[in-house]
């Protein structure tokens, strides 16, 4: 497997482009992702019981098992919009299908931004008849993009049955990033020939150990989608389930969604660091997870970190709420390289060597049980004074 330079478009057969229509005072607000052919397609999607006009719709699309296209817009989320939301909706899926000649049941839709105001379809409209068919994918990563600081593009190939297979994904979220199915606007491409129901099993499989690992601010979006598309471009047989090939898929999939939600978590809003938690030695894989994104998601530790103080204390408060059974005396915290608890008591630490430690851009904490042989991590960042700014200005 190797990590490569590239796009969401950089597998065979895919192509996409952005452009700005006004949804947003400046920069890109509208994009589109197209398939050469139509794809083999899974989703997972936001457990907000409150859903925007596109989760609804793709969600029922995707029933079918295949996309051709994804038309996104970024600036208004048509959240909490009524039947005219879902309208406006269709109707961009509509657009989009002519504009590409293609079935509009083969269009998914996504929208990020403010809840609760109306799609301006002139402008949406307008903006989906600027996309070109072979555009400038890199201004696909910058559309979908709110309050990010950066675009989030990763690309891997690897080889399998002897056809060179790539896989790329690109995703946008800053805030409102701590879910129970999907997190963000998340997009990945594959020229592998797999099945729809296969993508499905898998994509839900490692959503659970990356997507969900990660939490920023404790809020559940209305619009979380992750669309995952393959079109078979590569060639080769089908990949089926319990082969190596498969096997080899899963491990590249895997590779692909940690590197992006790890970039999602560095970039929650505000943030000036990653934090990354390991648990080990839990009672299981599940236990372990959750001590991990009970720790990365306290609001107390996030400050702790960015105020580079080492309060252990915080985190070892974080892992009794967890809902795990654990035992204080058993439990060991690392922060960074060094020992901060173990056996009930706090040990004596290099406190100029943790000061350095925590100045770092990414911030490591492990945090070792004795109750059996769970892994489990998660990922965060630190919460700044940026990130009351950033969202008590947000509406305006």
């Amino acid at each position: 497997m190797q990590k490569i330079n590239g796009t969401i478009a950089t597998p065979k057969g895919f192509a996409a482009d952005g452009n700005h229509c006004g949804l947003k005072y400046k920069n890109h607000d509208i994009a589109w992702l197209y398939s050469m052919t139509p794809a083999q397609a899974a989703g997972v999607f936001t457990t907000n019981q409150v859903k925007a006009a596109s989760v609804t719709y793709t969600k029922e699309i995707l029933l079918a098992g295949k996309l051709q296209a994804v038309v996104v817009n970024s600036g208004n989320a048509n959240a909490c919009t009524g039947d005219e939301g879902l309208k406006n909706t269709k109707a961009m899926a509509e657009v989009t299908a002519k504009k590409l000649q293609i079935a509009p049941d083969l269009v998914a839709v996504a929208s990020t931004g403010i809840i609760g105001k109306p799609l301006p379809m002139e402008k949406v409209t307008a903006g989906i008849e600027s996309l070109q068919k072979q555009g400038i994918a890199d201004n696909f990563a910058k559309a979908i993009l709110t309050t990010d600081t950066f675009t989030k593009n990763v690309v891997y190939q690897t080889e399998i049955d002897g056809h060179c297979i790539t896989m790329a994904a690109c995703g946008k979220g800053s805030g409102m990033i701590h879910p129970n199915m999907a997190t963000m606007l998340g997009f990945i491409t594959c020229d592998a020939n797999i099945s729809s129901l296969t993508l499905q099993q898998l994509l839900s499989e490692l959503t659970e150990v990356t997507f969900n690992q990660i939490t920023v601010d404790g809020d559940t979006s209305t619009n979380d989608m992750v669309l995952l598309l393959a079109n078979g471009a590569a060639g080769g047989h089908e990949i089926k389930t319990k082969t190596l090939a498969y096997q080899k898929l899963k491990e590249l999939l895997k590779t692909v969604m940690e590197d992006l939600a790890k970039m999602i978590a560095k970039d929650g809003e505000g943030a000036t660091k990653l934090i990354e938690v390991t648990t080990s030695g839990a009672c299981d894989d599940l236990i372990a997870r959750m001590i991990s994104k009970s720790v990365v998601g306290s609001p107390l530790v996030k400050t702790a970190i960015f105020g580079k103080d080492p309060n252990w204390g915080r985190i070892l408060c974080a892992i009794g709420y967890s809902g795990s059974p654990v035992n204080p005396e058993e439990v060991t915290i690392t922060l960074g390289d060094q020992i901060v608890y173990a056996n009930g008591l706090p040990t004596v630490f290099d406190m100029q060597k943790m000061t350095a430690a925590l100045a770092e851009d990414v911030i490591k904490i492990f945090v070792t049980l004795q109750q059996g042989n769970g892994q489990g991590k998660a990922w965060g960042c630190d919460l700044t004074y940026d990130y009351v700014k950033i969202n008590a200005l947000y509406h305006t």
